[in-house]
């Protein structure tokens, strides 16, 4: 490390999905000076695993914050994409086909129709299609679909893609990268924190930003625990290939969800297993979802190619955690995203930037940072 990155403007820890777009959004904003500290290698933890799905219609069961939150970034894609292409010459391989929910049995049914039902009162965009209309999008999928709805405005980006644009403004503009190095704790000096120890030495900062997903509850503020729960629950994904292109919407069903990619892939998943850091796979949860996509296109001749997991970063209620941590300056808090990190990305570096470059509040920090969980959450 050089004498110049000992102080930085903005130390951000955490080269995720989530840690690259708030540097990028910070260096768009004037911020120049930027550190990033991954433990690995950017982009290849819980960012790298995941399926890429913009799809808060199909997975959100009501109307509020979170539904709100997930929409928002959502709108925000077709700029980011665009942008990320312009920047850096990366296609992160924004689909807007839409999201198929099938109804395979009555459960499904009574689930698909409640949906429909306060989706269509609410003025969003949502179709009920019988099986033959379904078959006319997809002609591959059973016969055993009774019926289903249709998100147009549900979409899909390449998320290694994504991180690999992302990597690449990093590169671009100067932004210094610490890949391999850890950071242990915050220094904290007269309540406010002025950077980080790290394995590869002190780092200054005039603002510090926590973007360290399942790893956030091992980082110290000064001699303390972070006052934040995270923990991993891992997600099994299985890789398909076919002969041809069996599917070109994302599939989603009560047993799980297929995401087709333009290069021919079909992803299927996925599991959430509370069962710490590991992040092994296992033959019977890859079988079991290869017998799933296979029933879903019995005719597409399906074979795994791949398999993996990863540890999305779970807060005790669920939910994103994105602000300032009370009592204490110079620190925001970007985590707990959950199985939303990709579709999040965008605004949470957004509204992070603007609160480090404008002092600016928003609703998003007053609804989901981390004075929500206890007046302990808010401060040391």
């Amino acid at each position: 490390m050089t004498d110049k990155s000992l102080h930085t403007d903005v130390l951000i820890l955490g080269g995720g999905v989530i840690g690259l777009s708030i540097a990028r959004e910070l260096h768009k904003s004037g911020v120049k000076d930027i550190t990033v500290v991954e433990r690995g290698t950017c982009g290849r933890e819980a960012t790298w695993a995941a399926a890429g799905m913009l799809s808060p219609q199909a997975e959100t069961d009501e109307v509020g914050p979170f539904f709100d939150l997930c929409s928002r970034s959502r709108d925000m894609y077709p700029e980011f994409a665009a942008a990320l292409l312009e920047e850096t010459g990366v296609d992160v391989e924004l689909d807007r086909t839409g999201t198929l929910y099938l109804s395979l049995t009555e459960d499904d049914a009574e689930e698909l129709l409640r949906r429909y039902e306060w989706q269509r009162n609410a003025g969003f965009a949502v179709k009920r299609l019988d099986k033959e209309s379904l078959r006319e999008l997809e002609p591959n999928i059973t016969d055993a679909v009774e019926f289903g709805l249709y998100f147009p405005n549900d979409w899909q980006v390449e998320n290694r893609k994504l991180a690999a644009a992302l990597r690449a403004y990093a590169s671009l503009n100067g932004l210094n990268i610490l890949e391999n190095t850890t950071a242990d704790s915050l220094l904290l000096e007269n309540a406010k924190v002025v950077g980080a120890a790290t394995s590869a030495g002190t780092i200054h900062a005039g603002t510090t930003v926590v973007a360290t997903g399942s790893w956030t509850s091992f980082i110290k503020v000064g001699d303390d625990p972070i006052a934040l729960e995270v923990e991993p629950v891992r997600g099994q994904m299985v890789c398909l290939a076919a002969d041809d292109r069996p599917l070109r919407h994302v599939v989603y069903t009560h047993q799980g969800y297929l995401v087709p990619r333009q290069d021919g892939r079909i992803l299927a998943g996925a599991t959430s297993e509370r069962v710490g850091f590991d992040r092994s796979t296992e033959e019977a949860t890859i079988a079991r979802f290869a017998a799933f996509a296979s029933g879903i296109l019995p005719n597409a001749a399906l074979r795994v190619t791949d398999s993996w997991a990863g540890l999305r970063p779970f807060a005790p209620d669920g939910m994103p955690v994105i602000g300032r941590l009370g009592g204490v300056d110079g620190l925001s808090i970007a985590t707990g995203h959950y199985r939303n990190g990709i579709l999040l990305a965008p605004l949470t570096a957004r509204v992070i930037a603007e609160n480090i470059v404008n002092g600016r509040d928003n609703d998003v920090f007053s609804t989901f940072g981390p004075q929500r969980f206890s007046k302990a959450a808010g401060g040391f």
